[in-house]
């Protein structure tokens, strides 16, 4: 198990910045569906900036590369480069980790399983992807990863991260490519009420809903939006965003979703998949 420390805050929350499927491309120019993810990613860093977002740490929740090439993950650790936060990622089913450890690894920004933030909370780093295809799945190792990290820790309030959603999102079509053993997954969280949260990326877009007493989040991407509720492929004119979470003391969490305005990174409507 691979252990961190988030650095010591000055407050009791601790605030967290989830980015997720960017979907770069080596190529500065690639697109996704009609929109160029590099530019809409770099967007995004700037938005952040330009309000004066305030965060501890951020968190990647996969999907960074669209087409597995080193250059890719260093066009993800050359956007977040200016910020001096820590980012800890995991991996999406577009991933390709042999890269993506390299690259992220390299540039200090360390793969972490569990990590310590502020006194109160831990966040513990789940590893959902299955080579080759969307959907998820949790290998025993991780579902023994999450329940040792628990059991050991019963007095830290819990985030769980991962890439794929563990509850369905409500569109048939995507819903196929959710964790596929989410059950085992439940069960072990249904044990500890030390777990007060689950965030994920992979839907494409924001979602905020509770199950079992826990609460269940994810984020817009920085590219391209799906349509909620949609049971067949299609895609949403919403902007690309992100998601800031605040872990507070007492084991409440406060989130926001934050939005880029305007038209300007709009997919192709027309498109029937990816």
């Amino acid at each position: 198990m691979r252990i961190c420390h988030l650095p010591k805050q000055h407050s009791q929350t601790v605030r967290l910045l989830q980015i997720t499927d960017t979907h770069l491309f080596a190529d500065h120019a690639g697109s996704l569906l009609g929109v160029n993810t590099s530019a809409s990613f770099n967007a995004v860093v700037s938005e952040i900036s330009r309000k004066g977002v305030e965060f501890d740490a951020i968190i990647a929740t996969g999907d960074l590369s669209q087409d597995h090439t080193a250059e890719s993950y260093q066009r993800f650790v050359d956007g977040i480069a200016h910020w001096d936060q820590p980012c800890y990622w995991l991996p999406g089913n577009h991933d390709y980790q042999q890269e993506m450890n390299t690259v992220l690894e390299q540039s200090t920004l360390e793969r972490c399983d569990h990590v310590y933030v502020g006194e109160h909370w831990q966040l513990v780093m789940l590893d959902s992807q299955v080579a080759g295809v969307p959907h998820g799945r949790l290998s025993d190792a991780q579902l023994a990863l999450l329940e040792s990290t628990l059991r050991d820790n019963p007095e830290r309030n819990t985030l769980v991260l991962l890439h794929h959603h563990p509850l369905p999102a409500g569109s048939a079509w995507l819903d196929q490519h959710k964790l596929h053993n989410q059950d085992e997954f439940w069960a072990v969280v249904a044990k500890y009420d030390t777990v007060k949260g689950v965030v994920c990326g992979h839907i494409h877009q924001a979602l905020d809903t509770q199950h079992l007493d826990c609460r269940v989040m994810a984020a817009p991407s920085t590219c391209i939006q799906f349509k909620p509720d949609s049971d067949d492929f299609a895609l949403d004119l919403t902007n690309p965003g992100w998601r800031e979470i605040s872990l507070h003391a007492d084991g409440t969490i406060s989130t926001t979703v934050g939005r880029l305005a305007g038209n300007e990174f709009q997919p192709d409507m027309n498109s029937s998949g990816y």
